[in-house]
């Protein structure tokens, strides 16, 4: 008899393997990486994807930017479907980056045609299958097989996928990185330590409400949070930057609710006090960070403080993860097998006109 979540918790608790697989995978093609980026010399790069990988492109759009000092955004594959002109300014000299587990998402499949009608030349992919459709469309692939899904929620694929994204960021800009190859450790360490707080917040209290903050690459994390939450455990959960949270979505605190803040490096202590305006509101907090700190509220996750900025974003995930699988457990649903979800999603072509 299958047991429910079983899927799930295991591929939450392997992903630190997962992540070296990437790795290795990356050092592999971190060469011909350099020249294909040399030889492009992008003035823009579009990162694209759907739900969890639309979540993963904003973050690495970020790290982009604030690596290589070349202008860098993301948006849902749709947007380059449906408003192609307005989105690619100049498709001739933006390199166009697609992010799909599965390599067969039909919107960004789609999109990459309409990028190469409007005159994109160059389109690299994150995929967890590299002779999916996708990655034969692409020029240049980046894969993470290891981290292939029985479930249908996001959870290795994302991180492992958002470990690649990291290391092409880094390796373009110049950094090394091999920080990076601390983070299977270190991810075993934090899966270890946080798991039993976030089964005790996700089980042992009557919340209804769940709200996750994050700026800057944070933001991407804190909104891929929401949508697990959302998708194992059919709970209300929304994600706003931490200063925004002030601007109205504070009238939602009171004692059922939790707030979970992924602080940055940078801007910690003012992050720090967002959260310790809520705790006074009456609503419970988990600050996670990576430096230490005496605010954040009534719960703190500390993740490894020895990691440059942009090689950190990974570790916020697992316990995030966990929170969600959790809640799923505890109100007695199969994260699994989200309902209404399927894998994939599929559509047909034709259903879109041409740009």
């Amino acid at each position: 008899m299958a047991i429910r979540g079983q899927h799930t918790l295991a591929e939450i608790t392997s992903q630190p393997e997962a992540w070296a697989d990437a790795l290795r995978a990356f050092a592999a093609r971190q060469a011909e990486l350099k020249r294909a980026w040399v030889s492009l010399n992008p003035n823009q790069v579009v990162i694209i994807g759907c739900g969890s990988t639309y979540y993963l492109s904003q973050t690495a759009a970020w790290l982009f930017r604030g690596l290589t000092g070349v202008p860098a955004c993301a948006y849902p594959s749709s947007e380059i479907v449906l408003f192609g002109p307005q989105v690619l300014a100049r498709p001739h000299d933006t390199l166009l980056v697609t992010i799909s587990r599965s390599g067969t998402t039909s919107e960004t499949l789609i999109a990459i045609d309409r990028f190469r009608r409007l005159g994109g030349r160059t389109v690299w992919s994150i995929t967890c299958y590299p002779d999916s459709p996708l990655a034969k469309s692409a020029d240049l692939v980046l894969p993470a097989e290891a981290a292939q899904e029985q479930s249908i929620a996001q959870t290795r694929s994302f991180a492992s996928m958002l470990v690649l994204a990291q290391a092409m960021a880094a390796a373009l800009a110049g950094q090394d990185i091999s920080p990076l190859n601390t983070l299977p450790g270190l991810g075993w360490k934090v899966l270890e330590q946080t798991a039993p707080i976030a089964k005790e917040l996700a089980t042992g209290s009557d919340l209804d409400g769940f709200f996750f903050l994050g700026s800057g690459p944070q933001y991407g994390i804190a909104s891929e949070a929401m949508l697990k939450m959302k998708e194992m455990s059919l709970s209300h959960s929304e994600a706003f930057h931490f200063f925004e949270f002030r601007h109205g979505p504070k009238s939602m605190v009171n004692g059922r609710t939790l707030v979970v803040g992924l602080l940055s490096q940078r801007a910690s202590a003012h992050e720090e006090q967002v959260l310790d305006e809520i705790a006074a509101l009456g609503g419970h907090t988990l600050a996670m960070a990576t430096l230490p700190g005496t605010g954040g509220g009534t719960h703190r996750i500390q993740l490894p403080s020895h990691l440059p900025a942009w090689a950190t974003p990974v570790l916020y995930l697992p316990p995030l993860q966990l929170l969600a699988y959790y809640r799923a457990i505890g109100k007695g649903l199969d994260p699994d097998r989200p309902r209404n979800l399927d894998p994939v999603v599929f559509l047909d072509e034709s259903d879109f006109s041409p740009d």
